[in-house]
């Protein structure tokens, strides 16, 4: 008898691949930032762990772009995408580095790294933009930053740990 191989999503590089990449595009979509940043950094965690550090780090660029393009992040504010790009990519570097010693610490210390970086670098730049667009991109870029990355980091050890059936990984 032939046996028949299933074809897993969960086991598939291309797949999870292409999921995450279409939920990436996607998030930025929903136009709200608290849904919108707590997805993108689940994405972020959990491809750091299934997919790799440099499939991660590539995916740092999509939400920006993507965020830009759709209208949640102003066109007047482009000139912070490389800031906010640098951030998810300390978020995914550090948390890489850190999740085998402890996967909880790790999203705790790379959500503060990358509010950290993001409200520091973003509030030199404010200083082109007028008083009213430089309030709100302040807001923007501080503690919702910090608020979506755990949420998405705790959401990703939830997530992580059901798919290989483990409290932690």
């Amino acid at each position: 008898m032939e046996q028949i191989k299933s074809f897993s999503i969960i086991n598939s590089f291309s797949a999870r691949f292409f999921l995450v990449a279409a939920l990436l595009v996607f998030a930025p979509l929903l136009k709200n930032q608290m849904i919108t940043g707590t997805l993108v950094n689940f994405l972020l965690f959990s491809s750091a762990v299934l997919l790799g550090r440099k499939v991660a780090l590539s995916f740092c660029v999509f939400p920006s772009v993507i965020s830009l393009a759709s209208g949640l992040l102003p066109f007047v504010l482009a000139p912070v995408i490389p800031f906010v790009v640098l951030s998810s990519a300390i978020l995914v570097l550090s948390f890489d580095f850190l999740r085998k010693k402890s996967q909880y610490f790790a999203v705790v210390l790379s959500s503060l790294l990358k509010f950290l970086f993001l409200s520091t670098t973003s509030s030199l730049v404010l200083g082109m933009f007028n008083k009213p667009v430089a309030d709100k991109v302040a807001v923007m870029m501080s503690y919702p930053q910090f608020f979506t990355a755990l949420a998405g980091g705790f959401l990703a050890i939830l997530f992580l740990g059901i798919i290989n059936n483990k409290k932690e990984i």
